[in-house]
């Protein structure tokens, strides 16, 4: 069997190497790659590269993407091996456009991470990303001679942002725009932070490379160079490295700007407010494509939340979600994240299931060839959302569905979870956690962090005495979730301050199989639906944090975001509770502080209780889809 797969995997290996191949020889064959360094209305130029159609007997139009990462490789005369978003929009003959940012790589200018939108531009010297979008877009229109008139801007992660931030004030040529994962709001959900708690892992790799300072115009092969860890071992590393204040005195000192402003601003104050672009999504004109992965461990919250600004606070514009069982940028590319190559491989599943490819073809190509090329073809469903456990794509007129209504998950004694509420007059479990010990986020020795623990069996943390652990009965019949998660906790602690971290888990039964007969998942898998953590003292404000009073019962309410997926008949609905989640969050010291500046001496021991009667209930709400 193992030497069946090895040949597969080669096989599959030297299969994606040749089809990268064909891509590169067609690119060089059918486009001509010009660069320019294009002129902002301050005078800034930023450094563009343009690939045009050999073919000048038609009119094409343009997709423009706007990125921090460089536009490597550098030079006219060296070409990239796929135009972005895939050979769909190569073969049909698109001019894509790629800009280095203001302030990055080959751009001139000063680089702000996730600048703020100025709604109250007075003069040339107030600029944007998006009047430098504005200003580019008006440049393409006046020098490139082959265009139809028509632009769309599309980019994943960071360049979704800068897509999102396209949106206000949008040149009028621009007529469709794709913000994919996009930043959206690093202190309420994407990347850095969620719900206030910062994410250690991601934050410190970022940083380490992305912000080292650039005070001139340069290539990747002189930039900055990857962090030099002493272990492969990242939960050693950080829990040696102690609280977060070392990171400046041992690793950065005083050259990462924006690391700086990371420990600077611990509140939702005035800093974190300007970088929130949801709040500028407003008279929209462009038709928009937001598109996101369930198991993104980045950007799945600034998605759903895109999208959700944009339904709240306009009418009229055309606006479209896609969510898939992705995880960061899986829609790109291969065979669709979720499912990954082995699990297609070993469980037999169906070549159709690539979710990837059943994307570009259905819902981006399209969405773009209307609004850009004025095709004749169906716009996508307001919403189209793939639903885990059951492998399916669902067309929804809105999200959350109108369908779906609410049911509570009430945590009970003994760890049963039920939907009928408990009875007892009191009732609690408790549990130290002690920030020597973390509860790890994934199980084994990883570097970087890892993509897969979005999924990933929660078996290795289940029996540790503090995580605590609450399960239903085995179902008897399929149950379908589509919409929101709300952790509604009744908690106390010994300290004045916690992180509490929820996690809804698919429990497969001892006995599982694949239809195929395969056991590529093994029975009992606890797998991981949706985790999310709340940083205590911001229950019930970010910009205005509350100490708890010890051993008083207090209320922690929050979201996590949406999820979709059948939990089949013959599985369990498991919900997780654990305080630590390291190292992808850091250490709460369990004491009310500015935690960047905590010394070691802060961080203590503390005792945590999850109350379950019916006077302190303790639940989670779930969306059923019937």
């Amino acid at each position: 069997m193992k030497k069946t797969i090895l040949l597969i995997f080669l096989t599959a290996s030297l299969c994606v190497y040749g089809q990268r191949q064909e891509k590169a020889d067609f690119i060089k064959k059918n486009y001509i790659k010009t660069e320019y360094q294009i002129p902002m209305r301050d005078g800034v130029k930023l450094f563009t590269t343009v690939y045009e159609p050999v073919d000048k007997t038609k009119k094409h139009p343009i997709l423009l993407t706007r990125t921090p990462y460089s536009l490597s490789p550098y030079g006219e005369d060296k070409y990239v091996r796929g135009l972005v978003p895939s050979m769909l929009f190569s073969k049909e003959g698109y001019i894509i456009v790629y800009q280095d940012v203001r302030g990055r790589w080959m751009s001139e200018g000063e680089f702000v991470d996730i600048r703020p939108h100025n709604p109250e531009k007075k003069g040339k010297k107030d600029i944007d990303e998006s009047s430098d979008t504005y200003d580019t877009v008006e440049w393409l229109l006046k020098n490139l001679n082959s265009h139809n008139g028509n632009v769309g801007i599309y980019g994943i992660s960071y360049p979704g942002f800068y897509a999102s931030a396209s949106l206000p004030g949008a040149h009028p040529s621009v007529k469709a725009v794709s913000p994919q994962a996009p930043v959206t709001d690093w202190f309420i959900g994407d990347d850095f932070h969620h719900n206030g708690a910062f994410m250690l892992i991601d934050a410190f790799a970022f940083y380490s490379s992305f912000g080292v300072p650039r005070p001139k115009p340069i290539t990747p092969d002189k930039g900055p160079k990857p962090f030099d860890y002493y272990t492969q071992d990242n939960y050693k590393f950080f829990l040696e490295l102690g609280p977060l204040k070392n990171v400046q005195l041992r690793y950065f000192g005083d050259t990462m700007k924006f690391w700086n402003d990371l420990m600077k601003h611990g509140t939702y104050d005035d800093f974190w407010k300007a970088r929130n672009i949801r709040t500028h999504l407003k008279d929209i004109k462009p038709a928009t494509l937001v598109v996101g992965g369930f198991f993104d461990a980045e950007d799945c919250w600034g998605a759903l939340h895109t999208y959700e600004a944009l339904e709240k606070q306009n009418t009229g514009n055309d606006n479209f979600l896609t969510m898939g069982p992705w995880y960061h940028g899986g829609w790109s590319g291969g065979t669709g994240g979720w499912y990954g190559e082995a699990k297609e491989i070993i469980c037999d599943i169906n070549p159709d299931k690539n979710t990837a490819t059943w994307y570009q073809e259905n819902v981006e190509f399209p969405f773009f060839e209307k609004y850009l090329n004025n095709k004749s073809v169906s716009v996508p469903s307001e919403a189209i959302i793939f639903e885990t456990g059951s492998d399916t794509w669902r067309k929804f007129d809105t999200w959350p569905p109108a369908k779906s209504s609410a049911k509570v998950l009430y945590f009970k004694k003994n760890g049963i979870l039920s939907f009928s509420p408990p009875k007892d007059q009191e009732s609690y479990d408790e549990y130290m956690s002690d920030p020597s010990k973390p509860v790890p986020y994934d199980d084994g020795i990883h570097l970087q962090r890892t993509r897969e623990y979005m999924r990933n069996d929660q078996r290795f943390v289940s029996r540790r005495p503090d995580v605590l652990v609450y399960q239903t009965e085995v179902l008897e019949e399929d149950i379908v979730l589509a919409g929101p998660v709300i952790a509604d906790l009744m908690v106390s602690t010994s300290g004045t301050d916690a992180d509490w971290v929820v996690k809804l888990i698919d429990v497969y039964p001892d006995d599982y199989k694949e239809p195929s007969g395969e056991s590529c998942i093994p029975g009992g898998y606890q797998m991981l639906i949706r985790g999310e953590v709340m940083r205590g003292k911001f229950r019930n404000s970010f910009e205005k944090p509350e100490p708890f009073i010890p051993g008083t019962p207090t209320r922690v309410k929050y979201p996590l975001p949406d999820v979709s997926h059948c939990f089949r008949k013959g599985h369990r609905i498991m919900i997780q509770v654990q305080s630590s989640w390291f190292p992808l969050v850091d250490r709460n010291p369990q004491k009310f502080i500015d935690i960047y500046q905590a010394d070691e001496k802060d961080f203590q021991k503390a005792t945590h209780r999850i109350y379950h009667d019916k006077n302190n209930i303790s639940s989670v709400t779930v969306y059923e889809l019937k």
